[in-house]
């Protein structure tokens, strides 16, 4: 029952975002990000993308699969970063049924490009911060620690394992 409320959890703050900056290590152990768009969130937690096969990100994740993903929403005080492994993937039939115009753009041969492969994560913890509350309320229950030395409640904030 846990799993099903964490992958909710992981689900509704991550659809709400759809972009993450998707971290790899490359073989000098060396961090590269770059933003991706989230094709969809599987009941069971899997998080899948686009990419070309042939790209950077590729070989680092065939060399070494551990990612990191990182959600940013600050309009609405929201983060969440999931840590987990990721493979390549070349399977027609999600590729058909997760594919929108927006992937089209950097692969306009569509599903029947040679280069497009899709990247599946797996989470294994993610840790989340949401402080949907408004600015206005943040702001007040900050200045109200700074005056009595309290630490400033600012939401929800958990680690989740899968």
């Amino acid at each position: 029952m846990k799993n099903e409320k964490n992958i909710s959890i992981l689900k509704e703050m991550a659809e709400s975002v759809r972009t993450c900056m998707f971290t790899t290590f490359s073989a000098s152990d060396e961090f590269g990000s770059r933003p991706m768009g989230t094709a969809k969130i599987e009941d069971d937690g899997s998080i899948w993308f686009y990419t070309n096969e042939y790209s950077l990100k590729s070989k680092e994740i065939s060399k070494d699969d551990n990612v990191l993903l990182a959600y940013s929403d600050p309009s609405n005080n929201t983060y969440l970063t999931v840590k987990g492994k990721a493979e390549l993937v070349d399977d027609k039939v999600r590729k058909e049924s997760y594919f929108s115009p927006f992937v089209k753009a950097w692969f306009p041969d569509g599903v029947e490009d040679p280069r497009l492969i899709l990247i599946k994560v797996t989470p294994d913890e993610a840790e989340y911060w949401d402080s949907s509350s408004s600015k206005i309320v943040v702001l007040f229950s900050t200045l109200k620690a700074i005056v009595t030395g309290e630490t400033p409640d600012l939401g929800k904030h958990d680690t989740m394992k899968f």
